[in-house]
């Protein structure tokens, strides 16, 4: 049995964004509850010189709607990045999610190969598509999520295994 790209690739993605809009009304609500202004939640860092959490989102779905469409060959969606509440947040994963969803298996089956490269600050990083997804998107996604994950159960938020692995 062979996995393929897309396989590896979108519903992968978009199964870890769903669970981050979970975990990210769980955030909502525990503000809420607690009489915390979100903006507290959303500023919140794990160390002084890591990202928020605002961050750790839009750098999720930058990740992802890129990632796929190099994969694809096709422009990716500019974001602005400007998104400073959570329903913001969630409208920004969802519109991601929905453009992860017009991708077709065979836009992104057979990018195995293909060399994508990919500029960094003043370096060039060069990847054949499989690398690229296994070692560069996929990684990105789950530590973003991740520490989005951690800046909320830092914050008191009551989350769980559960809730970063979503319904499988």
């Amino acid at each position: 049995m062979t996995l393929s790209m897309y396989q590896a690739s979108i519903p992968v993605s978009i199964h870890v964004l769903n669970n981050l809009i979970a975990i990210l009304e769980k955030g909502a609500t525990y503000a809420e509850t607690k009489k915390i202004e979100p903006s507290v939640l959303l500023n919140s860092r794990l160390y002084p010189d890591m990202f928020p959490l605002s961050r750790q989102i839009q750098i999720a779905c930058d990740i992802v709607n890129r990632g796929a469409a190099r994969l694809a060959g096709t422009e990716p969606p500019q974001f602005e990045d400007n998104e400073t509440t959570f329903p913001q947040l969630i409208e920004r994963i969802q519109k991601t999610i929905s453009h992860l969803n017009t991708f077709k298996p065979e836009q992104i089956d057979g990018s195995e190969e293909i060399t994508i490269t990919l500029p960094i600050r003043d370096n060039t990083l060069s990847f054949h598509g499989m690398q690229f997804l296994l070692y560069f998107i996929l990684p990105n996604l789950y530590f973003h999520v991740t520490t989005a994950y951690d800046i909320l159960r830092h914050c008191g938020v009551e989350l769980g295994k559960r809730d970063f692995l979503g319904q499988i």
